[in-house]
């Protein structure tokens, strides 16, 4: 399996592990951001700056994902469905 293939599997197993668990989340973490790895909720933050800056840390694989805690779709455009060769940086 190459990486862009690597990659997708992990976001889609994120988002279906996120979604499963929205209901409860709504309620004690909405407008956070979720880092995501393995299907698991890594940890929260405040801000998705926040979240990708520990996210390109703590993965040198760069293999994760962040969800918004929220019940509105939003359509990010490109960013959604792309991943930058760089992170980006603080």
């Amino acid at each position: 399996m190459n990486e862009a293939e690597a990659r997708r599997l992990e976001v889609a197993r994120n988002f279906q592990a996120f979604q499963s668990k929205l209901p409860e989340l709504l309620e004690e973490r909405r407008g956070q951001f979720a880092v995501m790895r393995h299907g698991t909720i890594v940890d929260y933050f405040d801000t998705i700056g926040e979240a990708v800056r520990f996210a390109a840390k703590a993965y040198e694989d760069q293999i994760f994902s962040i969800q918004e805690v929220t019940d509105k779709a939003i359509d990010l455009g490109w960013f959604s469905h792309a991943t930058a060769a760089d992170p980006i940086q603080p």
